[in-house]
């Protein structure tokens, strides 16, 4: 964790910006309860899962332990969400970083209606066009963007986006900073906390600090956080 919050610092220093703009999600697929445990005793508080019902199991383990009552923790949708998931997804996490289409954001506030939440969401894109990688295209950003802002029961909040596997860093860097670029004309150039449509989710460990040097807000890291899956570092 303090290695991860010092390179955080360092990236956000050479692009001018101050560390507490950076949120950590610890990404925890895979990663047992008790090691989340730990990273709460070390000041984590906010969590990513790929898949609901790994993360059903997991806050129910947290709740009956106790850890939910003494801290505040946020949970994240970062992986693909499949309509039969919807309903359990809008009653675990605070924000859903993987809408991909109008038909899935519908549904969303169909489910957040039902239980009288304002469910956050940021859209997936698929920045480089990759056809293994899930979200929507960039021309297709704005469109969907106006689809949420007309469903009550959303609040949109930013987007997200992974970069090219294995590719140089100018790659990289060149898939953060376009995002960056979108999200600044979809907020009219006005991008301050808390604005709509403000946050961006992009970086992992192998990347983080290109994607916060590029404007990250939020970050998703696991294996830097907590070791290689099935391995305690």
């Amino acid at each position: 964790m303090i290695d991860v919050q010092r390179r955080i610092a360092a990236a956000c220093a050479r692009a001018g910006r101050p560390a507490p703009d950076v949120a950590i999600i610890g990404v925890t697929k895979t990663v047992s309860v008790d090691r989340i445990v730990d990273a709460v005793v070390v000041g984590l508080r906010q969590f990513g899962e790929n898949r609901v019902q790994e993360a059903v199991v997991k806050i129910r383990q947290l709740r009956e332990q106790g850890q939910m009552q003494h801290h505040v923790l946020q949970w994240h949708m970062i992986g693909t969400l499949q309509r039969n998931k919807v309903r359990q997804a809008v009653e675990l996490f605070d924000l859903i970083h993987s809408i991909d289409s109008a038909a899935l954001a519908e549904e969303v506030n169909r489910q957040a209606e039902r239980i009288g939440k304002r469910q956050s969401v940021l859209i997936q894109v698929n920045v480089t066009g990759e056809k293994t990688k899930h979200g929507v295209s960039l021309d297709a950003v704005e469109p969907l963007v106006q689809v949420i802002n007309r469903l009550s029961s959303l609040s949109g909040q930013g987007f997200m986006t992974m970069a090219p596997l294995d590719a140089a860093s100018e790659l990289v860097r060149e898939s953060f900073h376009q995002l960056r670029v979108l999200r600044d004309l979809i907020c009219g150039g006005k991008v301050l906390p808390g604005h709509p449509w403000a946050q961006l989710s992009m970086g992992m460990s192998d990347d983080f600090e290109l994607a916060i040097e590029e404007g990250a807000t939020m970050v998703r890291i696991g294996r830097a956080l907590f070791g290689e899956r099935g391995v305690n570092p």
